[in-house]
């Protein structure tokens, strides 16, 4: 599943470059859209493994590029040893750490940015997809993804979190 993970990092490059090209001509986001891109990383974050949510996921990660007010850093050093494994659902996991900051930064459009606090929403996205994916799928198991949740579980994820993005996340690229 690495390759899927490749193609989710590519997609985003190809896309961002193709927005860059174009010269940013997209307006702002409307109401109806950001509410519409929440709706759809909830429904991927209760079913990650969905295959009828395909468009949807791809019209959420198209839009959240593409859209001039809503920011989102791209960093998983806050997943901790996981990008190391060889999960089977990583390019899920990703995705949906990916959406779940896009639904905080939504949520605190016009606010000032707080990274930590986006990778924390971001992060715990990501563990509840994690949780769904384990309900249809007990086996699919990660060590590294455990290790979170039992951080989660002793209230030490946002310190981990804050701790993780201040040493391996670069807070000024935004897509």
């Amino acid at each position: 599943m690495r390759r899927c993970l490749l193609v989710l990092v590519a997609t985003l490059f190809v896309c961002y470059f193709a927005t860059a090209q174009n010269g940013g001509n997209r307006g702002p986001s409307t109401p109806e859209e950001r509410e519409k891109f929440i709706a759809i990383a909830h429904k991927l974050e209760q079913s990650p493994l969905d295959k009828s949510l395909h468009k949807e996921r791809e019209w959420a990660l198209l839009w959240l590029i593409q859209v001039p007010d809503v920011h989102v850093n791209i960093c998983t050093t806050p997943l901790g040893d996981f990008m190391d494994s060889k999960y089977k659902y990583s390019a899920e996991i990703v995705g949906q750490m990916t959406f779940s900051s896009g639904v905080f930064a939504i949520e605190h459009l016009g606010k000032p940015a707080d990274d930590a606090a986006q990778y924390l929403a971001g992060v715990e996205g990501a563990l509840n997809a994690y949780q769904a994916i384990l309900k249809s799928k007990p086996e699919a198991r990660s060590k590294a993804l455990d290790d979170l949740l039992e951080k989660q579980n002793r209230g030490q994820l946002a310190d981990f979190v804050r701790d993780a993005s201040s040493k391996g996340c670069n807070n000024n690229k935004k897509s």
